[in-house]
């Protein structure tokens, strides 16, 4: 039996840790990026684009999704560059979804600009700007900033605190629950994973909490301590669930505190009474039923404050929806973190795991990836709602990275399972021939005395023949059991390795899932995209200045598709001379490129219709944003070509 207890008690493989330490670090600063927005406009008034009689007496906003504003989250300017709101923003008519701002009393004729910025209900910020006329365009307009709408180096801190924040909780909880329910013979190597999992989990909720008001507002670092926007953060829904995760992780450390106290207490306690397993292999007591409560309601609390400010609490079934995330986040933490903590156990206890404790964990994880495969089918109907949108759409398609890799930690899992089943049936037999050693030397009569206790001193190193006749070849029949369960132990340290691993990539592409727009919200915003386009515009006109270097060669050239959608379109190119008024060229051609689909060009064969050059007959096959070359030819040798890109919508 020592020989089985020295196999296990290898030194910790310090490669393998350094691996799992810099996987946890790309994880951390590679998967820093910008977030998509989740929610879009579906409709304004007045419309983009449009002219009107009169002045309106505000500006509203209608998106897919409800939103969080703030006092200058719709800003009206005037071509002259002037804000014209009366006053603040509010949500329009008590609804959550749309927001509007009243404007300035007898507004000029000319362009107005509308800047706007909101937090979509899943608190990701999005931004744009539309214009509109009042009795004609003019001929100046504001001018707003194309800056993104999170900045570069505040929505990386912001990200990489998130990515921290997912990697913590695992650790925490997965973590914990192994002490608590696989009962491994020494949580003295897990203390430090545990307490490193609430430090790193407190510190990231500290740092979102400052990160969280330049994320919305998207401004630098340097605003980090503004005042403003820190109020702002504390009185916002994602505000409120960081400092609920504040709350519950004191009431955590308090909890991990008085149960490291019991654990401490119950090992320097007395013995039970009964046969007991080796020292190295005696397990830890059952926790109470009050323990396990506690620290469940603490568990599903810290999951509740990451569920209440994603996904689940934006679109459809939001109920539903929360309580299938709560469950995935809680068994995906049990799950990866409890991978951790046998990892940890395996490599750095001085003391044997029994195979029962792995036997539980083994459980434990069957029952955690039956949630994780139910849940997961629910939230991936909800994000995508239709089997277009598993490839026509980012979410789907990292959705679809994702299952790959679960399917690789399943493998990983079913190899240490496997590995579970074959340790357990090895060592249960182990016991056995010790027990009966033992209580023939007990029982020895004649040679108990001197020589039966020195031979029980040396014990381990190999069996005296106090055993009696026949004990000369116990040790070479026992040295066969002893090496495989540590063979087995060690298939097994590398297959729980490679579900790390590979878990470790699951939760860096679940963090990517997490900040991109859901495909049925980006299905459903193009389509509202599609239906405003639809009322707001029949045609599409470009106004194309040339020059062809010559005398009298400059002008404009003006060009009308209709209606600018995919199918037959009609064009009208129409020639402005240097006097304003129509001119006339021997020759207009018009061809239209879609590099991204490697399409074009298509000539539009335009010909002379007498005053203008046209057809009827232009069929664009596909949406998107095509480049549209026009080449104006002034004389014989004297040509000039432009480019242009115009949106054809579906």
């Amino acid at each position: 039996m020592y020989r089985v207890l020295r196999v296990l008690r290898v030194s910790a493989p310090r490669r393998a840790v350094a691996l799992v330490a810099l996987l946890g670090a790309l994880f951390l600063l590679g998967g820093a990026g910008p977030v998509s927005a989740h929610s879009a406009v579906r409709e304004t008034t007045p419309g983009e684009g449009t002219v009107l009689k009169s002045a309106p007496k505000q500006v509203t906003m209608t998106f897919t999704e409800s939103v969080g504003i703030t006092d200058d989250s719709l800003r009206v300017l005037s071509p002259e560059n002037r804000r014209v709101n009366a006053g603040d923003t509010e949500h329009a008519s008590g609804r959550s979804d749309s927001v509007r701002v009243p404007l300035d009393d007898g507004l000029a004729d000319g362009t107005y600009t509308v800047a706007w910025r909101v937090v979509s209900a899943d608190s990701h910020p999005i931004s744009g700007a539309f214009t509109f006329s009042i009795g004609k365009p003019s001929e100046t307009t504001a001018s707003v900033s194309a800056e993104p709408a999170v900045n570069p180096a505040s929505g990386a801190l912001y990200d990489i605190a998130r990515y921290a924040a997912y990697a913590a909780v695992a650790l925490l909880i997965g973590a914990a629950t192994f002490v608590l329910v696989c009962r491994p013979a020494s949580a003295e190597p897990l203390r430090a994973l545990v307490r490193a999992g609430w430090w790193v989990l407190v510190a990231t909720t500290a740092a979102l909490l400052l990160f969280r008001g330049p994320y919305e507002r998207g401004t630098g670092p340097s605003t980090l301590l503004d005042p403003e926007l820190i109020e702002n953060t504390l009185t916002s829904r994602p505000g409120w669930a960081l400092l609920a995760r504040l709350a519950l992780l004191a009431g955590a450390a308090v909890f991990l505190v008085r149960l490291g106290r019991g654990a401490a207490a119950d090992t320097d306690g007395p013995e039970t009474d009964g046969p007991q397993t080796d020292g190295p292999e005696k397990e830890q007591v059952r926790p109470k039923p009050v323990v396990l409560a506690v620290g469940g309601v603490l568990a599903v609390g810290l999951a509740v404050t990451w569920a209440a400010a994603e996904h689940a609490s934006a679109g459809i079934q939001v109920p539903l929806a929360m309580t299938s995330s709560v469950l995935h986040l809680l068994a995906m933490a049990v799950w990866l973190g409890g991978l951790a903590a046998l990892l940890t156990t395996l490599h750095r206890s001085e003391a044997l795991l029994p195979a029962a404790s792995v036997a539980r964990f083994s459980r434990l994880a069957f029952a955690s990836v039956a949630v994780l495969v139910l849940t997961g089918v629910y939230q991936s109907w909800r994000g995508l709602g239709s089997w277009d949108a598993v490839f026509d759409t980012s979410y789907g398609r990292i959705l679809v990275v994702k299952v790959c890799a679960v399917v690789l930690l399943l493998a990983a899992a079913g190899f240490s399972r496997r590995w579970t089943g074959r340790l357990t049936d090895a060592e249960e037999p182990l016991r056995v021939p010790v027990l009966e050693t033992v209580g023939a030397r007990a029982g020895g009569g004649a040679d108990s005395g001197p020589g039966a206790s020195s031979s029980s001193g040396a014990a381990g190193e190999s069996t005296s023949a106090a055993a009696g006749d026949g004990s000369e070849e116990k040790p070479e029949n026992e040295s066969e059991p002893a090496s495989a369960p540590g063979a087995r132990r060690g298939a097994l340290r590398r297959s729980v390795l490679a579900e790390v691993v590979v878990g470790v990539v699951v939760l860096v592409i679940t963090t990517v899932l997490t900040g991109t727009q859901p495909g049925r919200a980006e299905i459903e915003t193009a389509a509202a995209e599609e239906t405003a386009a639809a009322g707001q515009r029949t045609a599409s006109t470009t106004l194309i200045p040339f020059d062809v270097g010559t005398p009298g060669g400059h002008g404009k050239v003006q060009i009308v598709l209709e209606p600018g959608r995919v199918g037959e379109n009609t064009v009208e190119a129409v020639v402005i001379g240097p006097d304003g008024g129509i001119a006339t060229v021997p020759e207009i051609r018009l061809s239209f490129t879609l590099a991204s689909q490697k399409i074009g060009p298509i000539d539009a064969g335009l010909t002379n219709k007498g005053g203008y050059w046209g057809t009827s007959s232009l069929n664009l096959p596909i949406p998107g944003t095509w480049t549209m070359k026009v080449t104006v030819r002034t004389s014989d040798i004297d040509q000039v070509s432009e480019t242009r890109r115009v949106k054809i919508l579906r």
